[in-house]
């Protein structure tokens, strides 16, 4: 399907995306997250249900005066009036209106077993509700989407009450009805089938909101907009409750890349990458690395297969242009990596190797032999990176000589374990010892090292370390075996990774630590001194 369709897209990242588990956004993430939104432009972002959460209260009381935005509309989500009230006597009703929100999404019962259990009222009385605050609030002025909570559900139990419900609303004069996925258990199909049906059987503008628990949660938002709905929702990055919700990145690709639909304004699109990343930080939940699109892996090749026909034809071995999400290919240089690959890794990197076949094929012997050692340079390009330059006779400089370290765990009666480690380096011509604390040896290590390095390369004080993993590479052998580290840091505007291998955990770290940090000058343009 090909040209421009006037089609929603509407962001719930804020109130359904924020339920997810270990997820806690204050009011200054969640202003700054809807910057984000907007900049993708998106056309409606849900911000929270003002009146029953006191957080999302003052968020809207703060966007008034704080928020500006070029291409979103800000909605309001609550819920219809209390059975046997009025809409206009209901506060929380009320305090969707005092949000100062243009646009009202209300969820409503669409599902018989749940009007008369959860809600424990009459069939009736939930289609009354229905229609009491639909009108209410389009006579206070707010435009009203209303969500259909288990509808699909509902829809397989009694049919007929199920539309009765999207009826109460469109003829009470909401714009949207969106079928709402929200125990997560459909398949493409069944929502296609839904949707058409219920398309043919009222004059609703429909939309769908869906929920990842069959892991099907874009592919059903995708299924419904095939069969008529012209209204999507989702979150950034999939958060959401369980499993998660439609990831709203990869539905807007998929439309607009794949099926030709015109939702945002290309350059917008070509902001995915860093906008998803971006919300990640703000949301502190970790990029996911093989998210389609926007992931750091949704373009790396590994095998040398791929990278000898990357070097031909890039379009041979990916599914679209990655630049149109605002992403980039990845070589990643592994055991399985060819000279192809090596030498695209270089140009990634600044690095002509075109031609120098005896570069490359050193290059790549080190590479194999170092990984069979349980080195891994796929996940550690600055450790790559410096490598490489070793083999190119343009090794990073000496910055500082490391005379020696150590490091002593003290742990007394029931208190916490305390580290503390020595650091003896030789940097700008003076010798330093210094002491670091911290709550692990490695802590400890970096601690002492930046002090030790201040008084030559104040530069360290932008350099965070921002994660450390640990693998044993040959459990079998307990505790004699022998580990991995990977250490990530950051200047404050990229990262990067470094690994170190040995026998010796605390070693493996030190050899990380020592190249993370030679790697941060080098990437700051510092001479040796």
């Amino acid at each position: 399907m090909t040209g421009t369709t006037d089609l929603h897209v509407y962001d719930t990242t804020l109130r359904d995306g924020a339920q997810q588990e270990g997820l806690n956004l204050s009011v200054a993430d969640k202003l700054a997250i809807a910057m984000h939104l907007d900049s993708l432009g998106v056309g409606y972002i849900e911000g929270g249900w003002p009146g029953a959460n006191p957080k999302d209260t003052e968020f809207f009381a703060r966007a008034q005066r704080e928020l500006t935005l070029h291409n979103a509309t800000l909605a309001a989500f609550g819920a219809t009036r209390r059975a046997g009230s009025r809409a206009a006597d209901d506060e929380l009703v009320r305090a969707l209106v005092d949000s100062g929100a243009s646009v009202v999404t209300l969820v409503a019962k669409s599902h018989a077993g749940h009007v008369e259990r959860a809600l424990r009222t009459t069939l009736a009385e939930n289609l009354e509700m229905i229609r009491d605050t639909v009108g209410f609030l389009r006579g206070e002025g707010r435009r009203v989407f209303l969500d259909a909570e288990h509808f699909f559900d509902g829809y397989a139990v009694n049919r007929d009450y199920a539309l009765e419900c999207v009826r109460a609303a469109m003829e009470s004069g909401a714009e949207v009805v969106a079928l709402c996925d929200t125990n997560g258990g459909m398949l493409p199909n069944e929502v296609a089938d839904v949707v058409a049906d219920v398309r043919g059987a009222t004059d609703a503008r429909l939309g769908i909101h869906c929920h990842n628990d069959t892991g099907c949660a874009v592919a059903n938002s995708m299924a419904a907009v095939d069969a008529g709905a012209s209204h999507v929702q989702g979150t950034i990055n999939g958060y959401g409750e369980r499993t998660g919700n439609a990831n709203l990145i990869t539905l807007l690709a998929n439309l607009q890349i794949k099926q030709q639909r015109t939702l945002v304004a290309p350059e917008r699109l070509q902001e995915a990458t860093r906008i998803a990343h971006a919300i990640s930080e703000i949301s502190t939940v970790p990029p996911y690395n093989r998210q389609p699109y926007v992931g750091a892996s949704a373009f790396a090749h590994k095998a040398g297969l791929h990278a000898s026909a990357i070097k031909v034809d890039p379009d041979l071995y990916q599914h679209t242009d990655p630049t149109l999400v605002g992403n980039d290919i990845r070589m990643l240089v592994s055991d399985m990596a060819g000279r192809a690959s090596i030498e695209l890794k270089g140009k990634e990197l600044g690095y002509d190797l075109a031609g120098d076949k005896e570069t490359l094929a050193r290059l790549l012997a080190r590479v194999k032999d170092l990984e069979m050692r349980g080195y891994t340079f796929d996940a550690a390009d600055a450790s790559f990176e410096l490598l490489l330059r070793e083999e190119i006779g343009d090794p990073a400089p000496d910055f500082f000589e490391v005379e020696s370290w150590r490091v002593i765990t003290d742990a007394r009666g029931n208190q916490p374990a305390l580290s503390e480690a020595t650091v003896k380096v030789t940097a700008a011509g003076e010798r330093t010892v210094a002491t670091g604390e911290g709550n692990g040896p490695v802590n400890a290590l970096d601690e002492a090292l930046r002090q030790a390095l201040h008084t030559a390369y104040p530069e360290l004080d932008s350099l965070e370390l921002v994660d450390f993993r640990v693998r044993i590479l040959d459990s079998e052998h307990g505790t004699d075996a022998v580990t991995r580290v990977l250490i990530e840091t950051t200047d404050g505007t990229t990262t990067w990774s470094t690994v170190g291998v040995d026998a010796n955990v605390i070693e493996a770290s030190w050899k990380a630590l020592v190249e993370s940090v030679t790697y941060g000058l080098l990437r700051a343009g510092v001479d040796a001194r």
